[in-house]
């Protein structure tokens, strides 16, 4: 089972290019960061840890934005992937996303990992016009056009959402495919849309009792006609073995796990302590 860290980036702290330096040095497999446009400030969506329109933390106002942190970060790193924990691809142009996220595969060497959500703020997807009640089917045309312009010499799609004629785009990126994985609650419809659209599944806080759900996503895996088996993020809290242990298990694949919002000393500290507390190997 490999081991990530998440930055909830922000315009104070740590900048994503120490802390990604800082992780792959004590040994992570992979940083990521979130994507939040804007919070409208008045919202009928609530927030689904608190129940209501509050913020768990202020960092939601004041997110960067992920790709121009994590080409920060490729920028001063070799090994580590580059992943969204989550990105929402429907708040873009697909055409200029799928540029954005090949160039940094291509610059990178080929480590990125797209973590794409559906977005549970409806109020931010309706002021990039995307309405709520299709946000699963706009997310799954915006990634269908981007595979079309990362694979084919010549593009092309049409959708509700997204539509170009033929098309040249490059840089390719290196991986013969960039992995994506949904961020979204383990019910089964989620299950069935990753089968078809995705890589596998990042869970969300909200997740915690995970087996009975890993077990239904790799019966679905399987019912769709995917080979292998999908990947499965978990957004770990404290590096408790025996939780960890029981993971791997599972068939988790990666865990993952926050950082606190401090000064880039105290950060770059705690990760240090994480790596030991897991006993990573220095690379």
């Amino acid at each position: 089972m490999r081991y990530g860290i998440v930055l909830f980036t922000s315009d104070r702290g740590i900048t994503p290019a120490a802390a990604a330096r800082a992780a792959e040095e004590a040994g992570f497999d992979s940083f990521s960061v979130p994507e939040h446009t804007h919070i409208p400030v008045k919202r009928e969506s609530p927030h689904p840890r608190t129940g209501d329109a509050t913020l768990p933390d202020d960092r939601y106002l004041r997110t960067l934005d992920p790709w121009v942190a994590l080409a920060t970060a490729a920028s001063v790193t070799t090994r580590i992937r580059l992943s969204t924990a989550v990105a929402l691809p429907v708040e873009s142009d697909p055409i200029t996303l799928a540029k954005t996220v090949a160039s940094l595969d291509h610059l990178s060497g080929g480590r990125v990992t797209l973590g794409a959500g559906f977005g549970w703020n409806v109020d931010e997807l309706t002021d990039h016009g995307v309405p709520g009640n299709r946000r699963r089917t706009a997310l799954r045309e915006y990634l269908e056009a981007m595979r079309a312009l990362w694979t084919d010499e010549t593009a092309e799609y049409n959708g509700d959402f997204v539509s170009f004629g033929p098309s040249w785009a490059w840089p390719k990126p290196v991986q013969p495919a960039i992995p994506v994985l949904l961020g979204a609650g383990g019910t089964e419809k989620n299950f069935r849309w990753i089968a078809r659209s995705a890589d596998g599944w990042l869970t969300t806080p909200s997740d915690v009792d995970i087996e009975g759900p890993v077990a239904l996503l790799r019966e679905i895996w399987r019912d769709e006609g995917r080979a292998g088996e999908p990947e499965v993020a978990v957004l770990a809290g404290k590096p408790d073995r025996e939780q960890l242990a029981h993971f791997a298990s599972i068939g988790v694949t990666e865990a993952i796990f926050g950082l606190p919002d401090r000064s880039a000393d105290e950060v770059t500290a705690w990760i240090g302590r994480l790596a030991g507390k897991l006993d990573l190997p220095v690379r």
